[in-house]
C-alpha cells in the first residue's frame, strides 16, 4: 500500500521530469518531423477518463497529449476521410515505435497519469463498461500498461481489460518494473503489431449483457462527462 499510495507517485514525478529533460532533443526532432510531414497542430489533445475520484465516485477527466499522426485530408463532401486513410506511413512509424506517446510525459508530471497503468481510453466508452471493467480506473492511467506489454493491439478488448484488472490486483514496484521491461522488449521487437493498419484500433462496442449496458447507458446520460470533440485532423488511437 505504501508503494501504491506514495512511492509510485514520487517515482512518476522524478522519472517523468528526468525523461522530459533527457529526451528534449528527441521531442524537438519528432515535433519538427510532424510539422514537416503532417503540418500543424503538432500536438493532438483529447479528453480521457482518469482515476476515479473517491469523493465523487466518478472518473476525473483530463486532456491527454500526443504527437499528431494523421492528416487533415477531406473528401469531396468536406468531411474528414476515414482514419485508416489519413494515417500516413510516417504516422504508422510514430505509433509502432510509440514516439507519438512521448508528450504524455507532461500528463504524468501533472498527475493525470502514471508511467505504468491501464491505458486511458475514450470518454464515450464509460457507459459501456461492466462494473468489473470500470475498476481499471481505480488507479491512474499509464503511459504503458500490462495489456500493452502482453499483446498491444493483437488481443481482444476483453483480454486487455482482464490484464488491466490483473495489474491492479498485483500492483507493486516489481510489477511496474516487469511491465516496463516487457514494453521495451515489445517495442524493439515490434511485437503486437499485426498489419500495416493495425495501429488503427477497432472501437470498443461494449461487452456487458444487454440489460446491464442499457442501465449503464441511461445512468451515463447524467453521470458521465460528454465526450470531447476530436481535435481537428486527428482521430483517437485507443491502445
Amino acid at each position: 500500500m505504501i508503494y501504491r499510495n506514495f512511492v509510485k507517485r514520487l517515482l512518476d514525478i522524478l522519472l517523468s521530469g528526468l525523461a522530459l529533460i533527457v529526451l528534449s532533443p528527441v521531442l524537438l526532432i519528432v515535433a519538427l518531423l510532424v510539422r514537416i510531414n503532417l503540418g500543424s497542430p503538432v500536438i493532438f489533445s483529447q479528453e480521457r477518463p482518469g482515476k476515479i475520484d473517491p469523493k465523487t465516485g466518478k472518473e476525473k477527466i483530463f486532456k491527454l497529449y500526443k504527437f499528431r499522426s494523421m492528416t487533415n485530408e477531406k473528401g469531396p463532401d468536406g468531411v474528414l476521410l476515414p482514419k485508416e486513410q489519413r494515417l500516413t506511413k510516417f504516422g504508422k512509424r510514430l505509433r509502432s515505435t510509440s514516439l507519438d506517446e512521448l508528450p504524455e510525459l507532461l500528463n504524468i508530471l501533472k498527475g493525470d497519469m502514471s508511467i505504468v497503468g491501464p491505458r486511458p481510453l475514450l470518454v464515450k466508452y464509460l457507459p459501456l463498461y461492466t462494473e468489473e471493467q470500470r475498476q481499471r480506473h481505480a488507479v491512474r492511467p499509464g503511459l504503458t500498461g500490462y495489456a500493452q506489454a502482453k499483446g498491444r493491439n493483437l488481443i481482444s478488448w476483453e483480454q486487455k481489460f482482464a490484464y488491466d484488472l490483473e495489474y491492479i490486483r498485483k500492483l507493486s514496484f516489481l510489477m511496474d518494473v516487469k511491465v516496463i521491461f516487457l514494453t521495451v522488449r515489445s517495442v524493439f521487437k515490434r511485437e503486437g503489431i499485426g498489419s500495416a493498419t493495425a495501429d488503427v484500433i477497432a472501437e470498443f462496442q461494449g461487452s456487458a449483457p444487454a440489460g446491464e449496458q442499457a442501465t449503464a447507458q441511461t445512468d451515463a446520460q447524467t453521470d458521465a462527462p460528454q465526450p470531447a470533440q476530436e481535435t481537428k485532423g486527428e482521430s483517437a488511437n485507443d491502445g
